[in-house]
């Protein structure tokens, strides 16, 4: 899977993304500084959400529009979402300054309108939320574009998301990675299941992810660790400011740490080898052998009083142990001296010149 020039999957870095998501306020040039932030603290991309109030919902107050989320009782859908999208305007400008960074610059949208808008800005892939899981002509609409996907699975059940799947292979669909992702908010490390992650990978033959709105870094830097392709979090400028998910998103100093942290895990992950690093090759000296313990007499027999397996590893290494034991000394032999064969009498190993 390839998203613009960075490659998804199983020994690439995992992919970072930076969710902007309302956290701009509808202040333009915040949204700018999340951009600026995001690549400061080593995202791959910047992701943002094609919405309008209208487009994702109905402007009633009956009871089944009322939010349940008691960051925001009294406020209905449309209250909601009109405070939280992102302009439409703002979004070509917003890639520009994205991808002049360099950063990767795409979207989530949430009907075909959405989607039509985004072809025209030409983004290289699209990110469907959770609660669309279950929206399947929309998937079909995003599997039609040819780009590639990625799909969070919140609340998703098993058949759920194979539904989403294969509406989107049969739509055309090619390239798409699935998002382990808990919608609650913050979630609970309890709930996030990384495990169900490493299963989704198997159970669909796609590569995966990590959506995270759990608190703190500790989350996404473990699913990098057990094979995450994507991480996805949500970044803002200051947590204290009122929004509608500031409260648990990364500020830009902790959205690095996170980043850091990954690619540290990356880098530690490495390959299936038994070699002994550079690093290693001075603590070598260290290991355990046998030394002479105690003076010992020509003659004299080698016991477990006057042979032991100690560091460092100059002398015999300890498999001989059983071997040194009862057999006769080719020579005094003073303590502290590193075990040899030509210390051992009569041993065909011992040189021609015994001690």
């Amino acid at each position: 899977m390839r998203i613009g020039n960075r490659e998804i999957g199983p020994g690439r870095h995992t992919y970072v993304i930076a969710e902007m998501s309302g956290n701009h306020q509808q202040d333009y040039d915040k949204a700018v500084a999340i951009i600026h932030a995001a690549k400061a603290a080593g995202a791959d991309a910047v992701k943002i959400q094609t919405y309008t109030a209208d487009t994702i919902t109905l402007d009633s107050d009956k009871e089944c529009f009322q939010v349940r989320d008691p960051n925001w009782v009294g406020f209905t859908m449309h209250q909601v979402f009109r405070r939280a999208y992102t302009p439409w305007e703002w979004q070509p400008r917003l890639k520009e300054v994205a991808n002049g960074l360099g950063l990767d610059f795409f979207s989530t949208p949430f009907d075909f309108t959405a989607v039509d808008f985004l072809e025209e800005m030409g983004v290289p892939c699209y990110k469907i939320a959770s609660f669309e899981l279950v929206d399947i002509p929309l998937i079909r609409k995003v599997a039609a574009t040819g780009k590639p996907l990625i799909l969070s699975t919140g609340m998703g059940s098993e058949a759920e998301i194979r539904e989403a799947v294969d509406a989107f292979r049969k739509a055309g669909g090619t390239d798409l990675a699935l998002l382990k992702c808990t919608s609650a908010y913050p979630a609970p490390p309890e709930e996030i299941n990384l495990n169900t992650m490493i299963y989704m990978r198997e159970a669909f033959g796609v590569d995966v992810g990590l959506s995270d709105h759990s608190l703190g870094v500790e989350v996404p830097i473990a699913a990098a660790a057990v094979g995450a392709s994507v991480v996805e979090k949500h970044l803002c400028l200051d947590r204290s400011e009122e929004g509608p998910d500031s409260y648990f998103s990364l500020e830009p100093d902790e959205f690095r740490a996170m980043v850091d942290g990954i690619r540290k895990v990356e880098a530690a992950m490495g390959v299936v080898t038994f070699a002994v690093t550079s690093k290693q090759q001075a603590c070598l000296i260290s290991r355990r052998s046998l030394f002479v313990v105690r003076d010992i007499r020509a003659g004299e027999r080698f016991t477990p009083e006057n042979v032991r397996s100690i560091r460092p590893g100059h002398g015999l290494h300890t498999r001989h142990y059983d071997e040194v034991l009862g057999r006769s000394a080719a020579c005094d032999i003073r303590c502290g001296t590193p075990l040899e064969w030509a210390h051992v009498a009569g041993d065909e190993k011992m040189g021609e010149d015994g001690c």
